[in-house]
């Protein structure tokens, strides 16, 4: 069993992404730090690629950003070694299918093995054709993060069966991106995933705000939020180790209030 578990054995998890590299590695590292220092209970580091179709505008820049100051997924390899060094939280890969396939899915999954990363969300995997994905991953211990969108019951069914780690509920139809307001039928989604799953569940896609955070994480496992820290990072460059850790502390405060 990896450390995905832990995320969620002391009450609601707060997951934080950012977009590895952007604005460089080092950067990356300092940021990943502040979110875990201000409570994060998990974090995805986004690998750059050149056509992130799940992403919105926020984080499509920061995957250009990035690309456009040499980020490769070795150098993020390298990324997760130094920061298992100074931390255990959970760690987990987002990305897209192609860059895994061309790195190969046996030296890839290796790979995460050896520097200690826990799972991996591919957004543009279909649960119909993750078995040969899935295998990979599974002998090198690491958790495919399956999604589930507002969708038919049945296949939330088939696909919360099953799920390793934990699961990623889609909040919002669409793109990434900071939303005003959730309109999903979320208790209903998360009533039928309760119903055929064990696993944690998280809802992510939109989340911004304390308020936001308060009220899905009192139906869900944990809250994922990711275009709102990259927007720090776009906004304050290499000094958005101190928004970070404020942001991040503000979520983790809400989501943890009776």
């Amino acid at each position: 069993m990896n450390r995905i578990h832990t995320a969620f054995e002391t009450g609601k998890a707060f997951i934080g992404f950012v977009t590895g590299g952007d604005p460089s590695i080092e950067k990356s590292e300092e940021f990943i730090l502040k979110m875990v220092e201000a409570g994060a209970d998990l974090i995805e580091i986004g690998i750059p690629f050149s056509d992130p179709i799940a992403e919105g505008p926020v984080i499509q820049e920061a995957n250009l950003r990035a690309l456009a100051a040499g980020t490769t997924t070795d150098r993020l390899f390298e990324l997760v070694s130094s920061l298992r060094q100074k931390t255990q939280v959970p760690i987990v890969f987002l990305t897209y299918l192609n860059p895994v396939f061309k790195y190969g899915y046996e030296r890839f999954f290796g790979r995460c093995r050896d520097c200690g990363v826990d799972g991996i969300i591919i957004p543009d995997l279909p649960y119909e054709e993750k078995s040969d994905v899935a295998e990979h991953a599974g002998a090198c211990g690491v958790d495919i993060i399956s999604l589930i969108a507002p969708t038919s019951e049945e296949r939330i069914r088939r696909i919360a069966e099953n799920a390793t780690g934990f699961l990623y509920v889609v909040s919002s139809l669409g793109v990434t991106g900071i939303r005003s307001e959730i309109k999903t039928d979320l208790d209903s989604i998360m009533k039928t995933v309760r119903q055929y799953s064990q696993v944690p569940a998280a809802v992510g896609f939109g989340i911004n705000t304390p308020k936001q955070a308060k009220t899905i994480s009192r139906i869900a496992d944990g809250v994922i939020v990711g275009s709102a820290i990259v927007k720090l990072c776009q906004q304050y460059g290499d000094d958005a180790g101190g928004p970070i850790y404020d942001y991040v502390k503000s979520m983790k405060e809400a989501i943890l209030e009776k």
